[in-house]
């Protein structure tokens, strides 16, 4: 007869497995009967069967089939150097894993799915890709809207927590069908488009070669896309073996869905929750703006926890309250849609708050304007913000700011102050394929001069510090036009990349002059 022993308690720290430990030696009087044996077996097998962590659970869902395929490895071994990074997605993902992990249990699909956002956007909500995909499921504007995610100014559904994860899912399963419930297939296909796999499919048929994923030629990008997925997937399945810590998340929701039935200002509703901005916006990252869309979606989500307290104050907060309100008196020369931008609203809301049937006003009338109860800092992850914060970030020559004219693109702007149109893209929250607006702000990073005498330059009041070119005449030297603008002989051939002392007459040089130091 074979004696059963206890199960090993389950870990609350980090996924890992438990050594055996060595069996009790036991006298005949202490061996329980068959019947008490057979009990500590069942009540033990729920604990084995169904973990009462989330990260457990998850692992016990993955069906995708394990690779040796270099391209895994590399990926792999890449997880093993970086537990920073793995630390981070894990913070990242606690408050959302729950809530996609269970979307993907309903509709049967393989549970390494949940770490998707992982690879597509290091589960950041408001990530943002220089292809202009937005959110932990990286949505191009088109597909978004084909999937039902709606995007105007006040919302973007591509960051929207939930709308996006359904999105998400109905679209891999829409490319599981495509390619007949090839998974992997259906992976490479989200991240470079179905039309993409099938041509590299049909090229492979031609030339009598395998189909399957790792059988096909596909862009870098893809090509590696799937093998990450797998590669995570395996660090979460065996920490230990690959050296890395995977906390233990517990198996309950973090948040729930609450029912506003209009707009309501952010500012406020955090107030209401007892919960900071920013975790306000992290957890309803569709919200552009100070408040929720007008016209919808009206439901914000609220950890668990605070869910009934925001309810209870909600209820007993009159309709009026919910936005914070300025009567405006038209002046000559405005328009709706001056105003609405000077006031960060829109046109449309104002006609629907002011009953207007087109956008004619008449000076001296009043408008009804809603407008944010707090100064616009305070929505830290409002569109505005996001913006200012990206734009004011220090990064390496001399910041510059530049107002769009018409005409003008990144490309145009970025060629003529010498810098990439990608970097220009960068430096302001954009994707290089975003319009501009006319009036619209853009930072721009040049580089310094290399001289020291720039560099005092930078110090001084905005204004005093210019460039211009200098076209040589008959008798200058270095030291005579050095000596004339008040600059260094070094100065002047660095400047130019001059490696001797003689100019030539109608030769253009370069120079980085103090306005102020110079006299008529």
């Amino acid at each position: 007869m074979v004696e059963l022993a206890p199960l090993s308690p389950a870990t609350t720290q980090v996924v890992q497995t438990q050594p055996t430990q060595p069996e009790e030696q036991l006298s005949i009087d202490k061996i329980p009967s068959v019947a008490e044996q057979l009990q500590t077996v069942v009540d033990e097998l729920p604990i084995k069967i169904s973990p009462q962590d989330l990260v457990s659970r998850m692992v016990a869902g993955f069906t995708l089939t394990w690779s040796q395929d270099k391209r895994v490895l590399q990926e792999l071994n890449w997880y093993r150097n970086h537990q920073g990074y793995i630390d981070r997605i894990q913070e990242r993902a606690e408050p959302y894993l729950h809530f996609i992990l269970e979307e993907i249990d309903k509709r049967g699909m393989p549970a390494e799915i949940a770490l998707l956002p992982a690879v597509e956007s290091a589960f950041r909500p408001f990530a943002y890709s220089h292809g202009r995909a937005a959110g932990m499921w990286q949505f191009i504007p088109s597909t978004g809207r084909i999937y039902g995610l709606k995007q105007n100014w006040w919302y973007d559904g591509r960051r929207d927590v939930v709308s996006s994860t359904l999105a998400a899912l109905d679209y891999l399963q829409a490319l599981s069908k495509q390619f007949d419930g090839d998974w992997e297939l259906a992976l490479a296909a989200y991240n470079s488009g179905g039309g993409t796999v099938r041509r590299a499919m049909r090229r492979n048929t031609k030339r009598g070669k395998p189909t399957d994923f790792w059988s096909l030629k596909l862009p870098d990008e893809t090509s590696a896309y799937v093998p990450r997925l797998l590669a995570l997937a395996e660090i979460f399945r065996n920490p230990e073996k690959h050296g890395a810590v995977i906390q233990v998340f517990p198996d309950e929701p973090y948040f729930t869905t609450v029912d506003l039935e209009s707009q309501l200002d952010l500012a406020l509703a955090a107030e209401m929750a007892d919960l900071p901005m920013q975790d306000l916006y992290l957890l309803n990252a569709g919200f552009n703006r100070w408040a929720t869309d007008p016209d919808g979606p009206h439901r914000l989500n609220l950890p668990i926890d605070k869910a009934d307290g925001f309810k209870e104050k909600l209820t007993a907060l009159p309709p009026e309250k919910r936005l914070t309100w300025k009567r405006y008196k038209i002046k000559s020369g405005d328009s709706l849609s001056v105003i609405a931008r000077k006031h960060n609203t829109t046109p449309k809301l104002l006609r629907q708050v002011n009953k207007l049937r087109g956008n004619n006003i008449r000076a001296g009338k009043h408008l009804l304007i809603p407008v944010s109860s707090k100064a616009f800092e305070h929505y830290v992850y409002s569109a505005e913000q996001r913006k200012a914060n990206i734009q004011n970030r220090a990064r390496k020559g001399s910041k510059q700011h530049y107002v769009v004219k018409s005409g003008d693109s990144l490309w145009t702007i970025a060629r003529r102050h010498n810098v990439s149109y990608k970097k220009l893209a960068k430096w302001n929250g954009m994707a290089p394929g975003d319009p501009l607006k006319t009036g619209q702000k853009l930072v721009i990073w040049v580089k310094k001069a290399p001289s020291s005498k720039l560099s005092l330059l930078d110090l001084q009041p905005s204004g005093t510090q210019s460039s211009l070119h200098y076209k040589v005449r008959q008798g200058d030297s270095l030291s005579r036009i050095a000596q004339r603008f008040k600059v260094s002989i070094t100065d002047l051939k660095r400047w130019n990349t001059l490696d001797g002392k003689y100019l030539q007459p109608g030769q253009r040089l370069k120079l980085y002059i103090d306005v102020t130091e110079q006299t008529l």
